[in-house]
């Protein structure tokens, strides 16, 4: 089987998921989007053995501890939608990475609102080969732990 290789920008971009996740390769990690099998093999030829697509993952119960999404030129009403299915995988204390293609300055205050709806809030933000990445946690994650 001849395998290809990612090209430099892929390899950027799944670099700088990784990067704002701040995961180790112990951590189980969900990708989604459209390019999540290359995702996964890119994060596989790194050494990350514990990854699952979302078509791979099986029922949501809070057992993955990063979430990466790659949006693409997918419309925000897509990513709202994935993103409110995906945060039932995430752990209370879980990362979600995600990428946009696109820099719109709409876009990515529609983003926040999403985020803002589903309990998390913005960690960080990067610019990132065409166009954004941001990781987000959930807003009560330390009185969660608190609470443990």
């Amino acid at each position: 089987m001849n395998q290809s290789r990612p090209t430099a920008s892929a390899e950027q971009i799944i670099e700088t998921m990784i990067g704002l996740a701040r995961c180790s390769k112990l951590h189980r990690i969900i990708v989604a989007g459209s390019k999540s099998p290359d995702q996964m093999f890119e994060l596989h030829r790194r050494g990350y053995n514990r990854i699952a697509t979302t078509a791979t993952c099986g029922l949501p119960r809070g057992q993955f501890d990063v979430a990466l999404v790659d949006c693409g030129l997918h419309s925000i009403k897509a990513l709202e939608a994935t993103l409110d299915w995906l945060v039932h995988f995430l752990k209370w204390s879980g990362v979600l990475v995600i990428r946009l293609d696109s820099e719109d300055l709409t876009g990515n205050r529609k983003l926040k609102a999403i985020l803002d709806s589903l309990g998390f809030r913005i960690e960080v933000g990067t610019r990132c080969e065409r166009g954004v990445a941001i990781s987000a946690r959930r807003h009560d994650t330390d009185e969660q732990a608190i609470a443990a």
